[in-house]
């Protein structure tokens, strides 16, 4: 079965990933993108389903795994019975294969080790046709095949389809296993891969792009660690970052709450940004914001709340059957149906990111005013109709969600903000609007402020006229509605504390209460969390903020990753893994906390000051 989420740790070239499991087994692994079928799908399934295991043949005593400094290196240290050995997994930026690097070191003594490839193309479905010679192989099945390289001799087993290999390493050895793509109508590449110069070149690489880190405050490590987990689910060809590089990992173990994640989620959009701005990085939210703005083009009515790593908009939701779910939690879903909902936060946060994109120096685009000027009009229709929400509810029925209708507000205040502060209003197209829409503004944020707002509970709910509780109200200081130490947001933190925390960790919203038409329970949500730390800050409760950050920070896994959620109880990492929205939580409350206690003055996301 496969390891622990939490044990697994992060490879990648900033197309693809791997994931590799504490005991020296990649489970997952999808070629030649992020998002394409997987040819190592263990991880949603059992051994027939696809891995890749480097494991010492002998008892093994202990083992310690880290990143090799600031980089996407994976080094695994075993000491057995007999001696000692280290793994080095890594997968060169930039290579035109995708290469799976994989070096064995003999480090004490005599380690007998075991190689064991099984690939199974279409997540665990489809058999490869191999051809072997020697050290070398070639696995093909349909449009796709891999090519293998091994510094010892393989021993294919056809009947099962794997390709084995037993050696032992003593001190000095260094033996590298490459695994690569290409396309099946092709010829398999000749070259020899040199992987010395090729780990040298990414050690280079992520230590370079590690260094330009701005951060210097107490959480140092986390940040740099979730920065380059955030540049590792980029999609380096289009800009696109996905929220997870995996699909299917369960909310709730053995439940129903399992979603592809491999895609670029609208609501992400201006806290990605962000993270990437206070983090230096601004080539990287150039691309960003340009992927979103070419991902969105056409007619706003048409947006859609996620689109694939190149912008594709037809994302459609399929189950496999015969995988039997990660430890199973079935069934196991590849695509989305949630991209075919209407959730009206998505305006805002179009606008909203192309408004911080400029204020934080990211060039303008030609010709912004369209899209803009088309998607205010369409909000100006349409922000009084009910949507499926910021957490996608299926089967829960639309409804008047607050945080929709924040984002509601955003997508129109951005746009006033930004012909009052660009001087834009010059133009008379925009001149005649910005009367209009200074009114509308106003009407959509008193909407908020009354309906949105429940006396019994003291606090803003998830929806017009509900008494639930919703983490997504954390928001509303960050979007600018109303500071954090307004009386209101004052009792609705509270009121989260008190009804919607467990463990002092924060939930979505109550499951138990059938919101979402689905049934079992999930565990907190991590980002939600750090959203409640940001609050703190905001309105100086730096301690408690800071106490908070540290909690969530020791949540991570031995590597500084994390996943969507965490289980108080179980102790466990749970949803896709590792997740963008929760690294960049991390960074941006870090930062906030660090700004803070500094005395400094803090943009927010909304460009809402902090004083």
């Amino acid at each position: 079965m496969p390891a622990a989420i939490e044990d697994y740790g992060l490879i990648g070239d900033t197309t693809t990933i791997a994931l590799v499991s504490r005991h020296g087994s990649i489970d997952w692994l999808c070629l030649p993108r992020i998002d394409s079928d997987a040819c190592l799908a263990k991880l949603l399934g059992d051994d027939d389903h696809g891995s890749w295991t480097l494991q010492p043949a002998a008892p093994v005593r202990t083992i310690h795994r880290r990143y090799r400094g600031d980089t996407l290196i994976l080094e695994t240290e075993i000491t057995c019975d007999g001696g000692r050995a280290r793994v080095i997994d890594f997968m060169p930026p930039g290579s035109a294969e995708h290469d799976i690097i994989r070096i064995v070191e003999g480090l004490e003594g005599e380690v007998p080790m075991h190689a064991d490839l099984k690939v199974r193309f279409g997540y665990g479905a489809h058999v490869p046709w191999i051809k072997t010679d020697g050290r070398c192989a070639t696995l093909t099945s349909g449009p796709s095949a891999l090519f293998y390289n091994s510094p010892v001799p393989l021993a294919p087993d056809l009947e099962t389809a794997r390709l084995e290999a037993s050696f032992v390493v003593r001190p000095g050895d260094r033996l590298p296993f490459v695994l690569g793509f290409y396309d099946s109508h092709a010829s398999a590449p000749q070259h020899v891969v040199d992987a010395d110069a090729e780990l040298a070149r990414t050690e280079k690489y992520w230590r370079e792009w590690a260094g330009r880190c701005r951060y210097a405050g107490p959480f140092r490590d986390a940040v740099v660690r979730s920065l380059v987990t955030l540049k590792a689910l980029t999609y380096q060809p289009t800009g696109g970052i996905v929220a997870a590089p995996t699909c299917s990992l369960p909310e709730e173990l053995g439940g129903v709450r399992n979603w592809d994640y491999r895609y670029c989620w609208m609501r992400d959009a201006t806290l990605t940004l962000d993270a990437l701005m206070r983090g230096g990085y601004l080539d990287e939210a150039t691309a960003w914001r340009d992927w979103l703005m070419r991902a969105v083009a056409g007619a706003p009515a048409q947006l859609q709340i996620m689109y694939g790593i190149a912008g594709e908009h037809r994302l459609t939701e399929v189950e496999l059957p015969w995988l039997p779910g990660y430890e199973d939690s079935r069934p196991v879903r590849i695509g989305n149906a949630a991209y075919d909902q209407f959730q009206l936060d998505v305006y805002g946060e179009v606008l909203n990111t192309l408004y911080d994109a400029h204020a934080n120096g990211v060039p303008d685009l030609p010709d912004v005013w369209d899209p803009i000027l088309a998607i205010v009009d369409f909000v100006e229709q349409a922000w009084q109709r009910k949507d499926e929400g910021i957490w996608e509810v299926r089967g829960g029925g639309k409804r008047h969600f607050t945080h929709s209708k924040l984002m509601a507000w955003v997508a129109v205040d951005r746009a006033v903000r930004m012909i009052e502060e660009l001087g834009a209003h010059a133009q008379p197209r925009l001149e005649k609007r910005l009367f209009r829409w200074r009114a509308l503004r106003e009407e959509i944020r008193q909407s908020v402020l009354q309906r949105a707002w429940s006396d019994r509970v003291g606090a803003f709910t998830q929806s017009y006229g509900s008494d639930e509780l919703d983490a997504s109200v954390l928001l509303i200081p960050h979007m600018g509605l109303l500071p954090a130490d307004d009386p209101r947001m004052v009792s609705t933190v509270a009121a989260i504390e008190k009804g919607l925390t467990w463990d002092g960790l924060v939930l979505r919203y109550a499951t138990e209460t059938g919101v979402d038409g689905l049934p079992g329970h999930e565990a907190t949500f991590l980002i939600c969390s750090f959203w409640l730390a940001d609050n703190y800050a905001m309105v100086g409760r730096l301690d408690d903020a800071e106490a908070l950050l540290a909690r969530l920070v020791s949540l991570s896994s031995d590597l500084g990753l994390l996943a969507e959620e965490y289980h108080p109880e179980l102790h466990r990492q749970l949803g896709n893994f590792p997740q963008a929205f929760s690294h960049i939580g991390l960074i941006n409350t870090a930062y906030l906390i660090e700004a803070k206690r500094a005395g400094k003055t803090v943009a927010l996301p909304a460009a809402a000051q902090l004083h």
